[in-house]
């Protein structure tokens, strides 16, 4: 089993980066693919990225594509999402979200067993 504590959120001006991480603990961190969701006022929660267990894979939704930078230190059992030239729309709730192993759906949140508690991210205009 494995628990996710996200961290780095805060208040933003656009244009501007935060480095949210995703600190897991329990064993074999690396047989864990590991996803990133946001949940912004009003909406559904939503798929931002996700990165294969040994990192050798990556994918984004199209709205965050050359801003936002999944990465992965097994070692450190820690999940990092880069979010540069931040935009008020990407205010959200971000979450972290792992399961074991590789699936196909990992755009989806149900393919995820496992979830952090959030953080905010505020981008001002």
């Amino acid at each position: 089993q494995v628990q996710l504590v996200e961290s780095g959120g805060g208040l933003v001006q656009a244009g501007g980066s935060l480095n949210l991480s995703c600190a897991a603990s329990g064993r074999a961190f690396s047989t864990y693919a590991v996803g990133w969701f946001r949940q912004a006022p009003g909406k559904e929660r939503e798929f931002v990225a996700a990165i294969t267990m040994s990192g050798s894979s990556i994918d984004y939704t199209d709205s965050v594509k050359g801003r936002f930078t999944i990465s992965r230190d097994n070692a450190k059992n820690t999940v990092y999402l880069q979010m540069d030239s931040l935009k008020p729309e990407d205010t959200a709730v971000y979450y972290c979200a792992g399961r074991y192993g590789y699936s196909s759906s990992y755009y989806r949140q149900t393919a995820y067993n496992y979830w952090g508690q959030g953080t905010q991210v505020t981008v001002s205009s």
